[in-house]
């Protein structure tokens, strides 16, 4: 190595040795400061992140049970729609189900208000059946079902209910066969009525022309009530809808003179009258 460089380095380090360094130690008062700061920072970021995932929790948890819910309601309906309208218990529903990791929480929620409320859950002594808007045990069940609807004239019944309801649904209408008739709404649901073939008779062609030949063009309700009444035919008048009569009001006359209390009687013919001015000496 060059001699000048060796000297030069051994210079550099007897001024070094010479020179004393000082060094800025940190006080208590900053190092709390700064553990103050990061306790800080990391409470807001833990409290921010707790924050959020609870309102996650909270949402995926109650859209978790209404799923659970659901679910069993469907499962209900099916098994029904099967055959198997036996009741359950809760236990039973959660393994046919395979609901088996919800919490005791979400269990008594099920148990003490979910199913009960549930318009279409049927509780029996802890237990729980569907419970369809009808209960049609048979096919015979649903011929008197339409027959009844027939004859206090409540229409017809939805294909939709008839399924809900009725085991095997889609058998039992097929064999009944033309004691059914289907009408489509406007919607595209189907309305099952009853065919009562009492109803289907021959009528005698002279009847037919003596019906068609009576003019009802120009008669309104009144003129057909007057007719009836005169051939002795009450009927209409009491099963037909009641008309109001307006109920007529008095005029009221012209308005009543009021009659004011009068005092000072007793000072009547001292009293002077100054209505129409001040009277004229005498």
């Amino acid at each position: 190595m060059d001699p000048a460089l060796l000297r030069e380095r051994e210079l550099f380090k007897k001024r070094a040795l010479s020179t004393p360094a000082v060094e800025k130690r940190q006080t208590a008062s900053d190092s709390h400061k700064k553990k103050k700061s990061k306790a800080d920072k990391e409470g807001s970021s833990k409290h921010g992140a707790e924050s959020s995932n609870g309102n996650i929790n909270i949402k995926a948890s109650s859209g978790y049970k209404f799923g659970c819910l659901a679910k069993i309601v469907n499962y209900m309906k099916t098994r029904h729609q099967n055959g198997d309208t036996h009741c359950l218990t809760l236990e039973e529903i959660l393994d046919e189900t395979k609901l088996l990791d919800i919490s005791m929480k979400q269990k008594h929620w099920l148990m003490t208000e979910a199913l009960v409320n549930n318009p279409k859950i049927d509780v029996r002594d802890g237990t729980f059946g569907f419970k369809p808007k009808y209960n049609l045990k048979d096919k015979k069940a649903l011929v008197r079902l339409l027959d009844k609807h027939d004859q206090l004239g409540l229409g017809g019944v939805l294909l939709d209910d008839v399924e809900e309801g009725l085991p095997n649904s889609a058998k039992a209408i097929k064999a009944l066969g033309d004691q059914i008739i289907f009408v489509t709404r406007p919607d595209k649901k189907k309305v099952l009525f009853y065919n009562d073939k009492h109803c289907q008779f021959t009528v005698d062609e002279e009847f037919q022309k003596l019906w068609r030949s009576v003019p009802v063009d120009n008669i309104d309700e009144e003129k057909i009530e007057e007719y009836l009444k005169k051939q002795g035919i009450s009927s209409m008048q009491e099963t037909g809808p009641k008309k109001v009569m307006p109920v007529k009001r008095k005029k009221q006359g012209g308005q009543r003179k009021r009659h004011f209390k009068t005092h000072n009687n007793h000072l009547a013919g001292v009293l002077e009258d100054y209505s129409e001015g001040v009277p004229a000496k005498k």
